[in-house]
């Protein structure tokens, strides 16, 4: 007898459906977050830290409104929280444009 193969088409998705929106905005949260937290260890990389952190969180926004997984949310979560570590170490070494103004 054979048996009804279940074809996952994607790690976050549990429901069984493809998201690739979310799960591409889920990535690049985290890839965005790791580079900032990473970078905010650095004080001359504040440009790097604070721009990849501001950008990390407005994509974790968006991609948390429009989740439909838990998986996404625990990915889109960890992506924010490294992202906004990173944003805010990187303004207390320099902000935004900490040098290029003023």
């Amino acid at each position: 007898m054979a048996q009804a193969a279940q074809r996952q088409t994607s790690l976050f998705a549990t429901d069984g459906k493809p998201h690739p929106l979310q799960d591409t905005l889920a990535g690049v949260t985290l890839v965005l977050g790791v580079l900032a937290f990473v970078s905010a260890w650095f004080p001359s990389l504040h440009l790097l830290s604070s721009w990849t952190g501001l950008v990390g969180i407005l994509t974790g926004g968006y991609g948390q409104f429009i989740s439909e997984t838990t998986r996404e949310r625990f990915v889109l979560i960890l992506g924010l929280g490294a992202s906004a570590a990173g944003f805010f170490l990187g303004m207390a070494h320099g902000g935004l444009f900490g040098g290029l103004i003023g």
